[in-house]
């Protein structure tokens, strides 16, 4: 393993406390920054994500697609997971601590824009940063994108019902435009770009070498995603840790939580490692774009609600790096197989 992907936990904690520090020491230049934004969705942050994803969709083989529906496993884990459980977890643990764990140091107004918030959060699986995780878990990169896709598309019609059931309101107003645009701009040009690429390299061994010397720069573009984020949310941190941390504890729980249930299940179902690993990270990671620009749009800036979501933000590359961790400590104990169905057949015994 490369020396800089080895340390990848060390350079990531380094650019958390760097972009703190810089959000104190050059307001300005994160101000210019945080204001290069269509639609909530930051452009810088675009890039780089995009950086990240490119990659990845190098190695996306079309041909490989039909093999999928010999391997629906992970697939139907993925959504089971993602509309099915995690939503209700994540309101309830909200619920849990902000009117009864934290009930006597946060004010019951607050307390209600902290759980709306994070039933944001719960309702919006992950998009782009899965290619990221997907590719430190050796995930198959064509299988990752139809889980991503498919997650996509029942976001468009289940979104908005979701979280108007959870919040008990009726007039939730969706920002469509943000998330057709970051659809396309961390999944459709991503796929377009990778597919031209893979067709100009031609044979497997081109593919292979040029994803061994892109994937260095997946990582860089990763570090400068945190160190962006974190510039951001900079004065926020220093301003309110105390809020921050509370917050933080019930998106703990629950990415934990929701890992483990995905991973167990896909191991109890015999999926074969590197489909589990991404079909486990998509449903613990969430759409951070889209929950934020819900809560800004529905409570206001300066809302509990878009902080929980900032706070998501904040808590997740942490916790995914320590999930990639432990999904590629444990990938021997999966059943062997591949995406075209292998895993489907049991192993032999002895």
């Amino acid at each position: 393993m490369p020396v800089f992907e080895r340390f990848l936990s060390l350079w990531i904690a380094l650019a958390m406390i760097g972009g703190v520090l810089l959000g104190s020491a050059a307001p300005g230049l994160v101000s210019a920054v945080a204001s290069a934004e269509v639609a909530s969705i930051n452009l810088v942050v675009a890039v780089l994500i995009w950086a990240m994803v490119y990659p990845m969709m190098v190695g996306v083989d079309f041909g490989a697609v039909s093999g999928i529906a010999r391997q629906p496993r992970g697939l139907l884990v993925t959504l089971a997971v993602n509309w099915l459980i995690k939503p209700f977890t994540m309101a309830a643990l909200a619920v849990l601590f902000f009117q009864h764990v934290f009930a006597p140091w946060i004010a019951p107004e607050d307390a209600t824009q902290y759980i709306a918030g994070l039933i944001l959060l719960g309702a919006a699986p992950c998009t782009a940063m899965v290619f990221v995780w997907s590719q430190l878990t050796k995930g198959d990169p064509t299988y990752t994108l139809v889980q991503v896709s498919v997650n996509d598309l029942i976001m468009v019609v289940a979104f908005a019902p979701i979280v108007a059931f959870l919040l008990g309101v009726t007039d939730i107003s969706v920002p469509w435009q943000t998330l057709v645009l970051a659809t396309v701009l961390y999944v459709v040009l991503p796929l377009a770009a990778g597919l031209l690429t893979r067709r100009r390299l031609g044979s497997d061994a081109a593919i292979e070498a040029f994803s061994a010397r892109a994937k260095p720069w997946s990582m860089v573009g990763l570090v400068a995603t945190v160190l962006i984020l974190f510039g951001l949310q900079g004065e926020t941190i220093l301003a309110r840790p105390g809020v921050i941390a509370l917050i933080a504890v019930p998106i703990l729980i629950q990415s934990y939580g929701i890992f483990a249930l995905a991973y167990a299940a896909a191991f109890a179902l015999r999926v074969p490692h590197r489909i589990a690993a991404p079909c486990a990270l998509i449903g613990t990671s969430n759409f951070f774009e889209l929950a934020v620009a819900v809560a800004i749009s529905l409570f206001g800036l300066e809302s509990g609600a878009a902080l929980a979501t900032v706070v998501g933000v904040l808590v997740e590359v942490p916790v995914m790096l320590s999930l990639v961790a432990f999904a590629n400590r444990t990938r021997a104990r999966f059943a062997p197989g591949d995406a075209s169905g292998a895993a489907e057949r049991p192993a032999p015994r002895g």
